[in-house]
Protein backbone atom coordinates (compact mmCIF):
# COMPACT_ATOMS: atom_id res chain seq x y z
CA UNK A 1 0.00 0.00 0.00
CA UNK A 2 2.78 2.48 0.88
CA UNK A 3 4.50 1.59 -2.38
CA UNK A 4 1.28 2.34 -4.30
CA UNK A 5 1.00 5.73 -2.58
CA UNK A 6 4.60 6.55 -3.39
CA UNK A 7 4.02 5.40 -6.94
CA UNK A 8 0.92 7.62 -7.18
CA UNK A 9 2.83 10.52 -5.66
CA UNK A 10 5.75 9.96 -8.01
CA UNK A 11 3.36 9.83 -10.96
CA UNK A 12 1.69 13.06 -9.82
CA UNK A 13 5.08 14.75 -9.42
CA UNK A 14 6.14 13.55 -12.85
CA UNK A 15 2.87 14.78 -14.34
CA UNK A 16 3.39 18.22 -12.78
CA UNK A 17 6.95 18.32 -14.12
CA UNK A 18 5.63 17.63 -17.63
CA UNK A 19 2.96 20.33 -17.24
CA UNK A 20 5.60 22.86 -16.08
CA UNK A 21 7.75 22.06 -19.11
CA UNK A 22 4.73 22.31 -21.42
CA UNK A 23 3.94 25.73 -19.93
CA UNK A 24 7.50 26.90 -20.60
CA UNK A 25 7.44 25.53 -24.15
CA UNK A 26 4.12 27.21 -24.91
CA UNK A 27 5.35 30.61 -23.82
CA UNK A 28 8.68 30.23 -25.57
CA UNK A 29 7.66 28.46 -28.79
CA UNK A 30 3.89 28.82 -29.10
CA UNK A 31 1.45 25.97 -29.65
CA UNK A 32 3.08 24.65 -32.82
CA UNK A 33 6.53 24.63 -31.23
CA UNK A 34 5.51 22.78 -28.09
CA UNK A 35 6.19 19.24 -29.25
CA UNK A 36 5.56 16.20 -27.11
CA UNK A 37 9.09 14.92 -27.68
CA UNK A 38 10.77 18.15 -26.62
CA UNK A 39 8.52 18.63 -23.59
CA UNK A 40 9.14 15.07 -22.42
CA UNK A 41 12.88 15.44 -22.97
CA UNK A 42 12.92 18.71 -21.00
CA UNK A 43 11.08 16.90 -18.20
CA UNK A 44 13.78 14.21 -18.24
CA UNK A 45 11.49 11.54 -19.65
CA UNK A 46 11.14 9.51 -22.81
CA UNK A 47 8.52 10.18 -25.45
CA UNK A 48 7.08 6.72 -24.79
CA UNK A 49 5.95 7.65 -21.28
CA UNK A 50 3.72 10.46 -22.51
CA UNK A 51 0.48 8.48 -22.76
CA UNK A 52 0.76 7.36 -19.15
CA UNK A 53 0.05 11.01 -18.27
CA UNK A 54 -2.09 12.47 -21.07
CA UNK A 55 -4.64 11.12 -23.54
CA UNK A 56 -3.42 13.53 -26.24
CA UNK A 57 -1.08 16.39 -27.07
CA UNK A 58 -4.08 18.74 -26.83
CA UNK A 59 -4.67 17.65 -23.24
CA UNK A 60 -1.03 18.38 -22.39
CA UNK A 61 -1.22 21.80 -24.06
CA UNK A 62 -4.45 22.65 -22.24
CA UNK A 63 -2.91 21.78 -18.87
CA UNK A 64 0.27 23.62 -19.80
CA UNK A 65 -1.70 26.73 -20.75
CA UNK A 66 -3.74 26.56 -17.57
CA UNK A 67 -0.60 26.28 -15.45
CA UNK A 68 1.18 29.09 -17.31
CA UNK A 69 -1.83 31.41 -17.10
CA UNK A 70 -2.37 30.69 -13.39
CA UNK A 71 1.29 31.37 -12.67
CA UNK A 72 1.18 34.62 -14.67
CA UNK A 73 -1.89 35.90 -12.83
CA UNK A 74 -0.55 34.95 -9.41
CA UNK A 75 2.82 36.54 -10.17
CA UNK A 76 1.38 39.72 -11.65
CA UNK A 77 -1.23 40.41 -8.99
CA UNK A 78 0.94 39.22 -6.11
CA UNK A 79 3.96 41.31 -7.11
CA UNK A 80 1.82 44.39 -7.68
CA UNK A 81 0.10 44.01 -4.31
CA UNK A 82 3.42 43.58 -2.48
CA UNK A 83 4.96 46.58 -4.26
CA UNK A 84 1.89 48.76 -3.61
CA UNK A 85 1.94 47.87 0.09
CA UNK A 86 5.68 48.43 0.43
CA UNK A 87 5.53 51.80 -1.33
CA UNK A 88 2.12 52.85 0.03
CA UNK A 89 0.75 53.22 -3.50
CA UNK A 90 -2.54 52.55 -5.22
CA UNK A 91 -2.68 48.78 -5.92
CA UNK A 92 -4.47 49.20 -9.25
CA UNK A 93 -1.99 51.77 -10.56
CA UNK A 94 0.88 49.56 -9.43
CA UNK A 95 -0.70 46.61 -11.23
CA UNK A 96 -1.11 48.53 -14.51
CA UNK A 97 2.43 49.90 -14.33
CA UNK A 98 3.83 46.45 -13.55
CA UNK A 99 1.95 44.82 -16.44
CA UNK A 100 3.14 47.52 -18.85
CA UNK A 101 6.72 47.64 -17.54
CA UNK A 102 9.91 47.04 -19.51
CA UNK A 103 10.50 43.97 -17.36
CA UNK A 104 7.15 42.37 -18.21
CA UNK A 105 7.53 43.24 -21.90
CA UNK A 106 10.84 41.37 -21.91
CA UNK A 107 9.49 38.41 -19.94
CA UNK A 108 7.98 36.47 -22.83
CA UNK A 109 8.70 33.10 -21.21
CA UNK A 110 7.19 33.99 -17.84
CA UNK A 111 4.80 36.84 -18.56
CA UNK A 112 1.18 37.09 -19.61
CA UNK A 113 0.00 34.13 -21.67
CA UNK A 114 -2.72 36.19 -23.34
CA UNK A 115 -0.11 38.52 -24.82
CA UNK A 116 2.21 35.63 -25.67
CA UNK A 117 -0.35 33.28 -27.23
CA UNK A 118 -3.47 35.32 -27.93
CA UNK A 119 -3.50 35.42 -31.71
CA UNK A 120 -2.56 31.74 -31.92
CA UNK A 121 -5.19 30.59 -29.44
CA UNK A 122 -8.15 31.22 -31.73
CA UNK A 123 -6.84 28.45 -34.01
CA UNK A 124 -6.59 25.88 -31.21
CA UNK A 125 -8.92 23.12 -30.07
CA UNK A 126 -12.08 23.85 -28.09
CA UNK A 127 -10.35 22.38 -25.02
CA UNK A 128 -7.51 24.90 -25.21
CA UNK A 129 -9.86 27.80 -26.00
CA UNK A 130 -12.00 26.88 -22.99
CA UNK A 131 -8.95 27.08 -20.71
CA UNK A 132 -7.98 30.44 -22.24
CA UNK A 133 -11.52 31.75 -21.78
CA UNK A 134 -11.62 30.67 -18.12
CA UNK A 135 -8.29 32.37 -17.37
CA UNK A 136 -9.31 35.55 -19.22
CA UNK A 137 -12.53 35.62 -17.17
CA UNK A 138 -10.42 35.23 -14.03
CA UNK A 139 -8.16 38.10 -15.11
CA UNK A 140 -11.21 40.34 -15.74
CA UNK A 141 -12.65 39.54 -12.30
CA UNK A 142 -9.30 40.31 -10.67
CA UNK A 143 -9.20 43.65 -12.49
CA UNK A 144 -12.76 44.41 -11.41
CA UNK A 145 -11.77 43.87 -7.77
CA UNK A 146 -8.45 45.69 -8.08
CA UNK A 147 -10.00 48.79 -9.61
CA UNK A 148 -13.40 48.56 -8.02
CA UNK A 149 -14.84 48.86 -11.50
CA UNK A 150 -17.65 47.33 -13.49
CA UNK A 151 -17.09 44.52 -15.93
CA UNK A 152 -17.10 46.77 -19.00
CA UNK A 153 -14.31 48.92 -17.60
CA UNK A 154 -12.29 45.85 -16.59
CA UNK A 155 -12.68 44.43 -20.11
CA UNK A 156 -11.48 47.73 -21.58
CA UNK A 157 -8.54 47.81 -19.16
CA UNK A 158 -7.55 44.25 -20.06
CA UNK A 159 -7.85 44.92 -23.78
CA UNK A 160 -5.75 48.07 -23.53
CA UNK A 161 -3.07 46.40 -21.41
CA UNK A 162 -2.77 43.27 -23.53
CA UNK A 163 -2.90 45.20 -26.80
CA UNK A 164 -0.18 47.58 -25.67
CA UNK A 165 2.04 44.73 -24.51
CA UNK A 166 1.59 42.85 -27.79
CA UNK A 167 2.33 45.94 -29.88
CA UNK A 168 5.36 46.83 -27.78
CA UNK A 169 6.74 43.33 -28.35
CA UNK A 170 6.12 43.50 -32.11
CA UNK A 171 7.87 46.76 -32.95
CA UNK A 172 11.64 46.86 -33.38
CA UNK A 173 11.98 50.38 -31.99
CA UNK A 174 12.46 50.30 -28.18
CA UNK A 175 11.46 53.95 -27.83
CA UNK A 176 8.20 53.34 -29.68
CA UNK A 177 7.54 50.22 -27.61
CA UNK A 178 7.96 52.22 -24.43
CA UNK A 179 5.72 55.04 -25.69
CA UNK A 180 2.97 52.53 -26.56
CA UNK A 181 3.03 51.06 -23.05
CA UNK A 182 3.16 54.48 -21.36
CA UNK A 183 0.27 55.77 -23.47
CA UNK A 184 -1.81 52.72 -22.52
CA UNK A 185 -1.02 53.17 -18.83
CA UNK A 186 -1.97 56.85 -19.02
CA UNK A 187 -5.23 56.06 -20.80
CA UNK A 188 -6.19 53.50 -18.15
CA UNK A 189 -5.09 55.46 -15.10
CA UNK A 190 -6.51 58.81 -16.20
CA UNK A 191 -9.92 57.28 -16.82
Amino acid sequence: MARERRSGTKKAETHERIVREAAKALRRDGYAGASVGEVMQAAGLTHGGFYAHFPSREAMLAEGLDAAAAESLESLFGAAARKAAAEDRDPFATLVESYLSDRHAAATETGCTIAALGSETRRQSPEIRRVATERIEEFVKMLERARGARRGQALADLSTMVGALVISRIVDDPALAERVRKAAASAILED
